[in-house]
């Protein structure tokens, strides 16, 4: 189901951004590895006061902005699965007119390593079944990716299992630091672009 954009008296311009956290719905999954989208995503609604309350796309949105007289996010999250992410997605970029080039979206990645952020925009899913089902929703890949590593699973370990169980506890004390991060890059990416974004995180990574 779709809807239409908000009212004439409550425009939307082109500061203003969708940025959606990946993750499961349930206290089952709230703090593990598939959730690092969402934990992120946390982090910015506090940065711009936003609260989160239930939009009829299916999804939990809170609306702020980086600063005053600054770019509007959209923060998202959707209610239903990993793999059904590209309804809501779709759902809220028709509803705030937000092309896809204005669409962030925070996920867990298993080919970049633990307490590494990465930036792009475009390309495959990687098996991500979020990103797979953003990408057939939008009918474009060509949204920004806050890629938010959470590296391979050591031994034989299934990667499906892995993402699904929570951080080590060699790891907790470095996710809020990671979570921050996350949270700086998706504010770089608005406010800088893609290019200066990944200058500046890309870098920070190889040191």
């Amino acid at each position: 189901m779709l809807w239409k954009r908000k009212k004439a008296e409550d425009p939307v311009s082109d500061d203003t951004w969708l940025i959606v956290g990946l993750g499961n719905p349930g206290a089952k999954y709230e703090a593990t590895r598939h959730n690092v989208g969402q934990m992120a995503l946390d982090v910015l609604a506090a940065r711009i006061g936003g609260r989160f309350s239930s939009h009829r796309a299916g999804a939990r949105v809170a609306e702020g902005r980086l600063r005053a007289g600054g770019p509007k996010l959209i923060l998202a999250k959707s209610n239903g699965f990993m793999n059904t992410s590209g309804g809501p997605t779709s759902a809220l970029a028709k509803y705030f007119a937000i092309p896809a080039e204005r669409v962030i979206v925070l996920h867990d990645e298993l080919d970049v390593p633990f307490d590494t952020v990465k930036l792009k925009q475009g390309g495959g899913h990687g098996g991500h079944n979020g990103l797979r089902d953003i990408a057939k929703a939008l009918d474009t890949p060509g949204f920004l990716r806050v890629r938010i590593g959470i590296g391979r699973p050591p031994g034989q370990q299934d990667p499906a299992d892995f993402v699904l169980k929570p951080f080590a506890t060699s790891e907790r004390s470095a996710l809020p630091v990671l979570l921050e991060d996350a949270a700086d890059a998706a504010e770089s990416l608005v406010d800088e672009g893609l290019l200066a974004a990944q200058q500046r995180f890309h870098g920070r990574s190889a040191q």
